[in-house]
């Protein structure tokens, strides 16, 4: 169904032959594939978690591809075209894999273009390389069936003319962030995660209650951590030394960012029958973390409580 394309590291070095095929204008550019807007959205690593936590509204499809590389654009023209005419049906996420390469590492990804659906948070791989568009067709229509079984039948919000976000009512004005909040925002727009995950502490301790504070406290720390990843490293380590708590932190620390809630979940609690007081402290604060990511409304967060108290007293 695809012909795999050249490959590239979780640490964003794209095969160099990519450059000597044609390339293409980049995305809104005449010649180019479309800009984002209606129901494509151009996902970042801040904007990343926000998306995996809608795939249990409505079906997300990712498209991780080179925008400026001819056959990635004409997939992805396609992509959006379907996805425009779908209506809703599924949001298209784009990731440009080499500006985004930690993103592109989160799903294993090793070529582009690749499509990967998230379902309650979870991917499932599609193709990789160009296809046809019946077969595409066919593929959506695939991944709508089992979103369906899976009660995941929320309509997609139209996105802003540059894809950053739902659009807004023209009459309404858009809502101001408190200062802190708009302080942090404004540092992970310049990737200075050091300075939002201050802002959103100050917020915390001028108002301990300020659930906003607290999960953009805990994703920013999670993007802060994954920074510089090496997604392959991490998972050699974490297998190679089973009891080494912080490797198997940082391991589940890349399952969260690829949307595998469920197994980094039960990686850590893994680790806690047995373990002393010190390692029990590490995996509940890092857990508590990941429940403030997800959401208190994700049914795996109850669960996870429940056996996180179990061992914990």
């Amino acid at each position: 169904m695809s012909t795999p394309e050249p490959a590239f590291s979780v640490r964003g070095a794209v095969d160099l032959s990519a450059l000597q095929r044609p390339q293409s204008p980049p995305p809104g550019e005449p010649g180019g594939a479309p800009a984002a807007g209606g129901y494509v959205l151009d996902l970042t690593e801040e904007s990343f978690p926000q998306v995996v936590q809608a795939s249990g509204t409505y079906p997300v499809v990712v498209l991780l591809w080179i925008p400026t590389d001819q056959a990635n654009a004409e997939l992805g023209t396609l992509m959006g075209r379907l996805a425009d005419e779908y209506a809703g049906r599924f949001l298209l996420a784009r990731v440009d894999a080499q500006t985004h390469p930690q993103i592109a590492a989160a799903f294993r990804v090793e070529g582009v273009p690749t499509v990967v659906a998230v379902l309650q948070g979870q991917p499932l791989p599609l193709f990789q390389g160009g296809a046809p568009e019946d077969q595409v067709r066919e593929v959506l229509d695939q991944v709508l069936a089992a979103a369906e079984q899976s009660g995941v039948t929320g309509t997609a919000p139209a996105q802003g003319a540059e894809g950053e976000g739902p659009a807004a009512e023209p009459e309404e004005a858009e809502e101001e962030l408190p200062p802190l909040h708009q302080e942090a925002y404004d540092a992970i727009e310049q990737g200075d995660y050091e300075a939002a995950i201050a802002a959103y502490e100050k917020a915390l301790r001028q108002d301990p209650k300020d659930v906003f504070a607290a999960a953009g406290l805990a994703q920013v720390r999670l993007l802060e951590r994954t920074r510089d990843a090496d997604l392959q490293a991490v998972r050699t380590a974490a297998a190679s030394n089973p009891a080494d708590v912080d490797a198997q932190l940082a391991v589940a620390d890349m399952d969260v960012l690829g949307g595998q809630v469920g197994d980094a979940f039960e990686r850590l609690l893994d680790l806690l029958p047995g373990a002393d007081a010190d390692v029990k402290e590490k995996v509940r604060a890092r857990l508590v973390e990941y429940f403030e990511v997800v959401g208190p409304a994700d049914p795996r967060v109850a669960k996870a409580r429940q056996k996180l108290a179990i061992f914990l007293y």
